[in-house]
């Protein structure tokens, strides 16, 4: 913090502006000043020094300040050669004139040019108005409310109570606050008065609560979105909802209800105010939770077939502690089931007494007897989950244990065991919503046709398979085992077989059978046959378990074979990391079903993805994830750390995982000696090629460590993202929540067309069409087929064309009215109705409905600056006009071509071997067609997607018009044709959606 004192007031803002701080002055011509600025003490003018010109004009009066704008948000930032190393957090722009010309400046940190934007917008705000700031610092809501809690807790009325007490009723009013901390603060407070008592006046209470509890990142915030009052009212917090955390459908009686929920005062509740403490707590609340509540509930479609699906598996399921030393412990079981895990595994031998018992065989020092275990999975199969249960027996009996386990399996599962056998006419498994509440047996299995009681099978469990790779002679067959007729007719839809290779897989293997592939053969084969491995796992299952190198129970990385699409990697429950994080964070979504849907280019029967991708995914459109991480609160001490107080050094790490082309991470600054509220203040953009297999882990480590950094983590899939200012509750190296223990961060995504780096903002710089890269279609080799795809070229550039000269236009709305990419259109029509809206209310333009599309129509003159802006925003409705009114007809071509191609999808080898192609060749056409039916898919499915936010985009932009009172003074007429075409413009969304789009 530039000062000592935390900033919780405006007039702690201006006493910091007038005492004044070096900022850097940036020009046009790319140079940079370092000047020293300060505010008078009259607060009419901004001066700064030294400058060539003379004192009186190297000034700016706070009257002629049009807007403050934080960030690089303006065309001299954009156009500077050194933009780059500017930090977007620590830049801020001062509009000024008639002309809005630009004071561009860069502060030292992001807590400084949030002081100096929060305390001019209230100078400007505040301008035709007196100022006395000690007065208005001491008639806020807050200390209004402060006072009552002050004098209830006064039992003898005579304002002042003793420290003991004063202490007790901060710890009381939040909970965090060290007693230390704020005993420490009222000696502070008692010094700089030169008193030396214990007792505590009810100014000292207020001062030393403002200054403890006052977040400074949320002060900012709050000033901001509420127009630089010290409070939000109910419309404040409805456009807060809307415009920026992304919540749709908002009323004001809504809002009226967070605030009586979360105002701590009476006066708040009553009058319909939240004051910042109220604010902090509706922030910290589970309403503002990163966690979308959408995905605590069932969001995928549950009736594909099984193959589809990632599904939650455990490996060693009945250990709890390593693999090579740690005992079988029933809590094993008890652990995954309530982690919603779907594929338990079961090592079962011969026991005493003729009962089979479950062991690491490693230790068998503590058994576990097979029906115990079965009794508890019937108990937990389905209490985190309906869906479908997969037992992974790893069948180590005689026969005569088998029938017992067998017998105990019918005994206590019941109807719950799934045996029907599967319809040969069938080409997939059946979906989880078929098989709820169903309890699948994974094993060996005699062969149909033998009329045999027990028969001898291959032992393809995970230590024959070791033992096999570790001898000389690799290729010597698998030792055979003993199987019984009534084990094996258990087995049903899971037959386990070994694996050869893909060609033989996909020409003889039923789609109820599944192999299991050893760590280091999955890595190999996805390395390999990156393609071949997606489309096997498109029918069949795949179990992937650790290496037995992993002695300590180790993890592998899950990511690396869900890229391929294997639905069941077995994971080290008992064994916390990073890698388990990877996946518990995963399963978080769909409700923690235990079940995630695959993306659709991955399911598709005819369509093309590598997991080794290193660019964008053929027919998925990237995206933009930007983060800003603002601060930390209450982060702990790392638990192994050894031989340190209790004053840490944190910084954060964003972590992507997801296709190697996502893989990446960044951190923050390092934050010296301070664990209650770090201010990072750094924002970050990841560009995500496959959004749907990207996840995010925000980790906070601490710098000056010894022996342990790690503070708390958290991790989530992208696509479970709330937009928007979010805390996350961070995890324990166990995955435990940690109370009060949060990372504050502001999260935005936007598209971006064509992939690659990101492109300079400037208008100057806009990528035209030439420059523009299309998603090519590629040249099977067979004429019949390519002629077809050459139909489709036009189309497709027509489609990319409209989606970019859409996104272009609005990019270029956002950029003239003073805003950053992930601003929505509701803020542009909010800055741009600050400046078209005068003094009296009265509107320079008025909102002009033409064929159900919000025009904005100028009612007198309008400023040439304000013309460059109306300008821009027309071409915006243009674009998007041109795209809704044309995407069904681009979409048909699209769609058309994609059919016809897919009409000789059966004829390919056929074709390929009549032109001559065969072997790699004929591979290579069969993977060129895959690509080009996913590349019409997914573009068609893009633009389908691209009008619908255009009419969203319409319909946002009319309520916004509205709201901000751009509509003709006194027409209730104009109004009452507005709603009709909001309605219209409702009831083409609707039409469409169940329509051709």
């Amino acid at each position: 913090m530039p000062s000592e004192k935390k900033i919780s007031s405006a007039s702690d803002c201006i006493s910091f502006m007038q005492a004044g701080c070096e900022l850097k002055k940036v020009r046009p011509n790319s140079r940079i000043y370092n000047r020293f600025f300060t505010l008078d003490p009259d607060l009419q003018a901004l001066r700064w020094e030294p400058s060539k010109k003379d004192l009186d004009k190297a000034k700016l009066d706070i009257s002629a300040i049009k807007e403050i704008r934080l960030g690089k948000n303006t065309e001299t930032f954009r156009n500077n050669g050194l933009a780059d190393q500017i930090s977007e957090d620590c830049a801020l722009s001062i509009i000024h004139g008639e002309n809005y010309e630009s004071l561009d400046l860069v502060a030292n940190s992001a807590d400084v040019a949030n002081i100096w934007v929060s305390g001019l917008r209230y100078l400007v705000s505040r301008s035709k108005q007196p100022l006395d700031l000690m007065e208005s610092s001491h008639n806020t809501p807050r200390f209004a409310w402060l006072k009552t809690v002050f004098e209830a807790a006064d039992v003898d009325g005579n304002g002042i109570m003793l420290e003991d007490t004063a202490v007790e009723l901060i710890k009381k009013l939040n909970p965090t606050l060290k007693e230390s901390k704020i005993r420490l603060k009222f000696k502070e407070i008692q010094k700089s008065k030169e008193k030396l008592t214990t007792r505590v006046t009810k100014e000292e209470f207020c001062e030393a609560f403002s200054e403890l509890c006052t977040r400074p990142e949320v002060y900012f915030l709050l000033v901001q979105i509420s127009k630089n009052k010290e409070y939000l009212d109910a419309n404040d917090l409805m456009l807060f909802l809307e415009a920026e955390q992304g919540v749709t459908h908002i009323t004001e009686e809504m809002c009226l209800d967070i605030i009586r929920r979360y105002e701590l005062s009476e006066e708040g509740r009553l009058k319909g105010f939240l004051a910042i403490d109220g604010f902090t707590q509706y922030l910290l609340s589970s309403e503002c939770d990163i966690f979308d509540p959408e995905h605590k509930k069932i969001v995928q479609d549950m009736t594909q077939p099984l193959s589809h699906y990632y599904i939650n598996a455990s490996h060693n399921t009945y250990l709890i502690e390593d693999q090579l030393r740690g005992p079988a412990d029933i809590n094993g079981y008890v652990r995954a089931l309530k982690m919603s895990c779907r594929s338990i595994e079961l090592d079962v031998c011969d026991g005493p007494d003729n009962e089979p018992i479950i062991c690491n065989r490693n230790n068998v020092t503590s058994p576990l007897a097979f029906r115990n275990v079965i009794e508890v999975i019937n108990k937990l199969a389905f209490f985190a989950s309906e869906y479908p249960l997969i037992l992974c027996l790893g069948n180590h009996c005689s026969v005569q244990q088998q029938k017992v386990m067998v017998q105990h399996m019918k005994r206590i599962f019941g109807n719950k065991l799934y045996t029907e056998a599967p319809l040969s006419s069938e080409a997939y498994l059946p979906s989880p919503e078929k098989l709820k509440m169903k309890i699948i047996v994974k094993g060996k299995k005699l062969p149909c046709d033998q009329d045999v009681l027990e028969g001898e099978v291959t032992d393809e469990d995970e230590e024959a398979e070791i033992s096999r790779r570790l001898s000389e002679d690799f290729s010597r067959e698998p030792k055979l085992i003993w199987l019984c007729r009534e084990l094996s007719d258990l087995v049903s839809l899971c037959k386990s077989i070994q694996y050869k290779d893909f060609e033989t897989s996909m020409k003889s293997q039923n789609y109820w059978e599944m192999c299991s592939f050893s760590e280091a053969e999955a890595s190999r084969i996805a390395n390999e046959y990156p393609e071949d491995f997606v489309n096997y796992n498109k029918k069949f299952l795949s179990r992937v378990y650790p290496s037995a190198m992993r002695i300590d129970s180790s993890n592998l990385n899950p990511q690396d074979f869900w890229n391929c699409g294997c639905q069941i990697v077995a994971m080290n429950y008992q064994t916390p990391g990073p890698m388990m994080d990877l996946h518990t964070g995963w399963f978080l979504q769909n409700g923690g079903c235990g079940y995630v849907l695959r993306p659709s280019v991955m399911r598709d029967e005819v369509s093309y993805f590598s997991a080794n991708t290193k660019g964008i995914v053929p027919g998925v459109s990237p995206q933009v994830l930007h983060v800003k991480i603002i601060s930390g609160q209450n982060f702990p001490k790392p638990k192994g750390a050894c031989a340190k107080g209790d004053v840490i050094d944190p910084y954060v790490c964003i972590e992507i995982h997801g296709i190697p082309a996502d893989c990446t991470e960044q951190r923050t600054k390092t934050v010296q000696q301070n664990s209650d509220n770090p201010i990072f203040d750094e924002s970050f953009e990841f560009q995500i090629n496959l959004p749907e297999l990207a996840m995010i882990r925000f980790v906070v480590l601490d710098d000056d460590y010894i022996g342990d950094e790690f503070i708390g983590q958290y991790t989530i899939p992208l696509e479970c993202l709330q937009p928007g200012y979010r805390h996350i509750p961070l995890r324990s190296f166990v995955g435990d929540i940690m109370e009060h223990v949060t990372l504050f961060v502001h999260i935005a995504i936007t598209n971006r067309s064509g992939g690659g780096k990101a492109q300079k903002r400037s208008l100057s710089v806009r990528i035209g069409k030439k420059a523009r890269e299309y998603t090519m279609l590629r040249n099977t080799g067979l004429k019949i087929i390519d002629d077809i795809f050459k139909l489709a070229v036009h189309p497709l550039r027509e489609a990319t064309d409209m989606r970019e000269n859409m996104q272009n236009a609005m990019v270029s709305v956002k950029e003239l009215c003073g805003l950053p990419p992930i601003a929505s259109l509701k803020q542009c029509i909010l800055t741009l109705s600050s400046r078209l809206v005068s003094s009296d209310n009265t509107p320079s333009v008025a909102l002009c409905m033409k064929d159900t599309f919000p025009y904005l129509e100028p009612l007198g003159t309008v400023p040439d600056v304000q013309k460059k802006v109306l300008a821009a925003y027309e071409l915006m409705i243009q674009e998007s006009r041109v795209l809704i009114e044309t995407a069904d007809t681009t979409h048909d071509k699209i769609v058309q071509c994609q059919k016809a191609g897919m009409e000789f999808h059966e004829e390919l080898h056929n074709l390929g071997t009549k032109e001559g192609l065969k072997g790699r060749k004929l591979s290579k056409a069969i993977e060129s067609f895959a690509w080009n039916i996913t590349v019409l898919k997914g573009q068609g499915d893009l633009l389908k997607n691209a009008k619908n936010e255009a009419l969203e985009n319409m319909k946002q932009i009319q309520l916004a018009c509205l709201s901000c009172g751009l509509s003709k003074t006194g027409s209730g007429q104009t109004d009452a044709k507005a709603k009709r075409c909001l309605e219209a413009i409702q009831e083409k969304d609707t039409g469409d959606e169940n329509g051709r789009l």
